[in-house]
């Protein structure tokens, strides 16, 4: 049995809830306004988030979300990403995993793009 995947904001999500499961916080840079202790996860994946300059050219515009996704995807099935990935799965065993992402819109961003990479590989 493989562990179900799904994705919440963080700032909706600071401490375990009923969700359970094993939180991974996807973003590569720290939340603003939450204080470390705060917030609860099992692991910062930020070698998984987008690199710098696509984030950044990105901007969470939603005309660029096409080449963005795209873009972004073809760099997670790059060999190292993809260790990176099975390592992350692995860790979380048959346990649920929590994608935790620090963006406003729920329908353009990394974390949907990631998940359905991890749902891939398993």
């Amino acid at each position: 049995m493989t562990a179900s995947i799904e994705i919440r904001r963080l700032y909706d999500s600071l401490q375990p809830g009923s969700e359970g499961g094993f939180r991974l916080f996807i973003d590569r840079l720290w939340p603003r306004g939450v204080a470390r202790e705060s917030f609860v996860f099992d692991l910062w994946c930020k070698d998984l988030a987008p690199e710098p300059e696509l984030r950044k050219w990105f901007g969470h515009k939603t005309e660029n979300w096409p080449k963005f996704s795209d873009q972004y995807r073809a760099w997670l099935r790059r060999d190292n990403q993809q260790r990176q990935i099975r390592a992350v799965l692995d860790q979380a065993g048959t346990r649920r995993i929590v994608l935790l992402y620090g963006a406003r819109d729920p329908d353009h961003n990394h974390a949907l793009i990631l998940a359905q990479e991890m749902n891939r590989l398993r």
